[in-house]
C-alpha cells in the first residue's frame, strides 16, 4: 500500500439510540445510529401493520371505480 493516501482506520464503538453498543472498524471515529438489530421490528417481532384500505378506498373515490 502507497503511504499517506488512505485514511486512517479505527477500532469504533457503535452506539445504537436504544443503548446497544456494537464493536467494528471504521474511518470515522464515533458512530451513531437511530435502529438497530435490538430494537428494529424485523427482529423483534413487534411489528406495526397499516391498513391500506382507507387509501384504496381514497383512489377509488378519486378515480370514481
Amino acid at each position: 500500500m502507497k503511504k499517506g493516501i488512505h485514511p486512517k482506520y479505527y477500532k469504533v464503538k457503535a452506539t445504537c439510540a436504544c443503548g446497544a453498543e456494537y464493536e467494528t472498524g471504521s474511518t470515522k471515529e464515533t458512530i451513531r445510529v437511530d435502529i438497530c438489530s435490538n430494537c428494529h421490528p424485523f427482529f423483534t417481532g413487534v411489528q406495526k401493520i397499516v391498513d391500506a384500505t382507507g387509501r384504496v378506498e381514497k383512489f377509488n373515490k378519486k378515480y370514481n371505480r
